[in-house]
């Protein structure tokens, strides 16, 4: 059984569901309800009741949590998430779906339309045959097979359907890779560095004479991001906007840089051999 975990995780104890983050729902008078919005032809909303009365499926899925622990195993019980694709019907446009959460800190996250579907993500309301509680998720939560559990939200309460991808609350305030495949650990953006640090480094929008060696940044803001001396060797920065980012210094070299926003980006002697900026948008920069 240990040989089935990806690198670094350990099994939770027998019978364990280790409890990480929030414990409960935000508190509130509103009925549940959970929409699907956004670029469809069909916008819905249901109450819990109304998805309970649904035709109904079951899933055995290996939970793997980003803190290193995992549960080989566990049966949920609920609606395929292309059940309610079929009632919805995304328009051609939608190429992200995003989850987003009923809790104090507004959880979401996000998967490409093709990822959601590839990987049969899934709206649990049991497990093991119970009901969802709510410190696991309750009264219904996604989960998402084959991805670290943050890839998975509590206490869902609306789907949406995007042009471009929305980094949700883990991704943008921790720093975790949006990737979030276990057996190539994507954990975090920057696999050298740890959460805090992360934390620190994305708030502040200081890498400055940082190691950011490798860094996956792809689809976020780092306008006016501090730079200077940082290792970013075969960073990705496709499509982030980098409006007056400074990499004085840094070393760029095979970088990825399509796409990206490089308005008044200041290079002064940094190393760009091999960098690749391919529909990127120099204007007003300069070395």
């Amino acid at each position: 059984m240990i040989a089935t975990l990806p690198p670094n995780q350990q099994l939770a104890a027998p019978g364990r569901w280790p409890l990480v983050g929030e414990k409960e729902p935000r508190r509130s008078d509103a009925p549940w309800t959970v929409s699907v919005e956004g670029l469809v032809t069909n916008p819905r909303r249901w109450t819990i009741e109304e998805l309970r009365a649904m035709r109904q499926a079951e899933r055995v899925v290996d939970i793997h949590c980003v803190t290193r622990w995992s549960k080989l195993g566990a049966r949920f019980g609920g609606i395929e998430l292309a059940a309610l694709i079929e009632v919805c019907g995304p328009l051609p446009s939608a190429r992200f779906v995003s989850f987003a959460a009923r809790s104090e800190r507004n959880h979401s996250t996000s998967l490409s339309l093709d990822d959601a579907l590839g990987l049969g993500a899934f709206i649990a309301l049991a497990y093991e045959a119970e009901p969802l509680d709510d410190a696991h998720g309750g009264p219904i939560r996604v989960v998402v097979p084959g991805r670290y559990f943050y890839k998975s939200v509590k206490w869902l309460e609306r789907i949406e359907f995007l042009t471009e991808d929305r980094l949700g609350y883990w991704e943008t305030e921790a720093g975790y890779h949006n990737g979030a495949e276990p057996w190539l650990e994507q954990r975090y953006i920057a696999s050298n560095l740890d959460r805090r640090q992360l934390r620190q480094a994305l708030a502040e929008r200081d890498f400055s004479g940082r190691d950011f060696r490798s860094v996956d940044a792809s689809g976020r803001d780092l306008r006016g991001l501090n730079a200077r001396s940082s290792l970013l060797r075969d960073a990705n920065f496709r499509r982030v906007d980098l409006a007056g980012a400074r990499f004085d210094g840094a070393n760029l070299s095979n970088a990825h840089l399509e796409g990206a926003n490089l308005q008044d980006a200041s290079f002064a002697g940094a190393d760009v051999e091999g960098a690749d900026f391919r529909g990127a948008d120099l204007r007003g920069s300069g070395c």
